[in-house]
This record gives structure tokens, C-alpha cells and sequence, in this order.
């Protein structure tokens, strides 16, 4: 199971520190939520926050959009992202921000809020490289795991092998050591984490919990 780190919650006045110490620790990749304070109800960062963390990493990035109409968006965050994710929930042209990440040689994922059924996803499942399940609803760091969406994960990668498709399920949303060995049964691929990495004292402690508890 990959871990990617989300900056929201890190301390932004040492952002260059703060990702070369998640580099130390053992992260996989980073991951940026980028808000609208529309689809959701918070205000974030936008490219040039992007720009940065990719001055200072050669890690792969991940740029999670939790805006409205993401088709307006996407192309600004193609150059500093390795993949691009938007939730299916803010869109009605999916089939256009799929071409538009995928035309840049970029990976594609599409989101999902925790209430969002996994029958939304269906018709997408060919096309993505990534399915990003929330397990908090989106807007803030440091809520809750809600357990109700280990259900929809497994079902999500039951229908993976049924096809023998390709994408990989990642899980964002108040993943600790207590809950990460739940998701690991679930099947889940990779892990998104943003306070219990970067409120801990030790980064790299941490990160050897998460991969300990599966």
C-alpha cells in the first residue's frame, strides 16, 4: 500500500522543509487539494502553491481538484501534476476532463464523496488510472473516518478483478494506525494522509505505523 501526503494540514511558512522531511520518512507521492470554496465550503491553493512543491520534489504529485466545473481548471494544473483528480459530483462533462488529463500524458482519477454511490463510477472504470473514494467529507482537514465507505471499496475492487481492469483505489479522509488495517483489508492501494503525518513529531515514525498497522 503507497502512501501520498496531503499538504493541506502542513505548516506552509516551511513548506520546503516540510516536504523534504515527508521525503525522508518514506512518502510515495504528494497530494494537493485544491478548493473552491464552493463544491466545497474552504479555500485552499491554487497553482502557484503547485509550482513550488515541484521546485522542491521530484516525488510524484497529485492535484485533487474539489472545485465546480472542473473542465475550466484542469488544463492550469496539468504542467507541475503527474495526475489530476476531480469528483465526479462537480461535473456533467466527465468524458472532457478525462480527454483533457489524458491528452497532456497525465494519469486521471476521479473522486468520490462518501454518499456518492459507487454506481456513479461504473461507466468511467476503463477510462481512469485512479478511483479516489473519500472517507471525510471534502472542505477540511482532521475530521473522522466515516467506516460506511469500506463497502463501496470493496465492491469497487471486486469489480476491478471481475473486469481485470487497471485502476488502483486510494482513500482520503482521517486515515490513522487505528483504521489502516481495515482499508488494507478493503483492498485499498493507496493512502492519503495529511494530519496524522504532519501534526506528529516524527514524520517518519509515523509513516512506519501506518505501514505496521497493515
Amino acid at each position: 500500500m503507497k502512501i501520498s501526503a496531503s499538504i493541506l494540514n502542513c505548516n506552509f511558512l516551511q513548506l520546503g522543509n516540510e516536504i523534504k522531511k515527508a521525503e525522508e520518512a518514506g512518502i510515495d507521492s504528494f497530494h494537493l487539494d485544491v478548493m473552491d470554496g464552493h463544491f466545497v465550503p474552504n479555500l485552499s491553493f491554487g497553482t502557484p502553491i503547485l509550482k513550488v512543491v515541484r521546485q522542491v520534489t521530484q516525488k510524484p504529485i497529485f492535484s485533487h481538484l474539489m472545485v465546480w466545473e472542473p473542465e475550466k481548471m484542469i488544463e492550469r494544473f496539468l504542467p507541475d501534476s503527474d495526475g489530476v483528480i476531480f469528483h465526479i459530483e462537480a461535473t456533467k462533462k466527465v468524458k472532457e476532463c478525462i480527454t483533457l488529463i489524458h491528452q497532456a500524458n497525465r494519469l486521471c482519477g476521479i473522486a468520490c464523496n462518501p454518499e456518492t454511490p459507487y454506481s456513479h463510477l461504473l461507466p468511467h472504470l476503463e477510462e481512469v488510472e485512479d478511483i479516489l473514494v473519500m472517507s471525510v467529507h471534502p472542505g477540511f482537514g482532521g475530521q473522522r473516518f466515516i467506516p460506511d465507505v469500506l463497502d463501496k471499496i470493496k465492491r469497487l475492487k471486486e469489480i476491478g478483478k471481475e473486469k481485470r481492469l487497471s485502476f488502483i483505489v486510494s482513500v482520503d479522509g482521517g486515515v490513522n494506525k487505528d483504521n489502516v488495517s481495515l482499508l488494507k483489508e478493503a483492498g485499498v492501494d493507496m493512502i492519503i494522509v495529511g494530519t496524522y503525518l504532519f501534526h506528529s513529531s516524527d514524520y517518519k515514525k509515523a509513516l512506519a505505523e501506518l505501514r505496521c498497522s497493515t
